[in-house]
């Protein structure tokens, strides 16, 4: 993919790199001219440094070859109208980073993909993190639903359990849902009469009423 990249701060240099990593086509807009300095010299990918809101400025990038553009920037302004933008040159993917909360009807009208206050979400992380120590991955899906990443330990409720059974017996408790599940590298989709065993990997949709005893069931962890 031909990709640009607006900002190479915290968020933007992490995206880089993976972007890069991933073999795609990256140019870098950074106004800053010590990290774009620094982006340059730590990159294999072309690096131009200034103000992505300038229209010459994303000519120079190329935009009109870009599959996609991702803004990152700390200031909210800049992220709009770098989306308005590429929208006009016809970018078929937009996303970008939206800090303050009150700028997202402006970027909801633009139609791109928006990536909420990061920071939350961080902080969201860190604390699943400690206050469910074995969920290695989550994604919230609204308020009041979310999506964990589980490992089964040994002495989990649920090894040795039959999927359809364990909400009989109340070993997995209502409103849990066992979407995947990861054996020996393969990921599969798993059905009723799946047995889980210690090993592997599950991700769970559950609701926040049942998320503590969800946990507890899969990797024995009270919470």
């Amino acid at each position: 993919m031909y990709i640009i990249i607006i900002g190479a701060g915290s968020i933007g240099s992490n995206l880089i790199d993976m972007a890069v990593k991933d073999r795609n086509n990256v140019v870098v807009i950074e106004k800053d001219p010590q990290r774009a300095s620094a982006v340059s010299s730590e990159h294999d990918c072309l690096v131009l440094n200034g103000d992505a809101t300038n229209n010459s400025v994303l000519k120079d990038a190329d935009i009109d070859r870009a599959d996609a553009v991702i803004s990152t920037t700390d200031i909210g302004a800049t992220n709009i109208m770098v989306m308005l933008l590429a929208q006009e040159h016809g970018v078929p993917n937009l996303v970008s980073v939206v800090h303050d909360p009150e700028n997202l009807p402006v970027f909801e009208k633009t139609g791109v993909t928006l990536i909420e206050n990061p920071q939350r979400l961080i902080a969201e992380y860190l604390y699943h993190s400690v206050r469910y120590p074995g969920v290695s991955d989550f994604i919230d899906l609204d308020d009041e639903t979310e999506l964990v990443e589980l490992t089964v330990s040994q002495d989990a409720p649920m090894n040795g359990q039959i999927l359809n059974e364990s909400h009989e017996s109340g070993v997995l408790p209502d409103g849990c849902l066992v979407v995947a599940l990861q054996r020996n590298g393969d990921i599969r989709a798993p059905r009723g009469e799946t047995t889980v065993r210690a090993g592997d990997n599950v991700t769970v949709f559950t609701d926040d009423a049942t998320l503590s005893d969800a946990v507890t069931a899969f990797t024995g962890n009270s919470t």
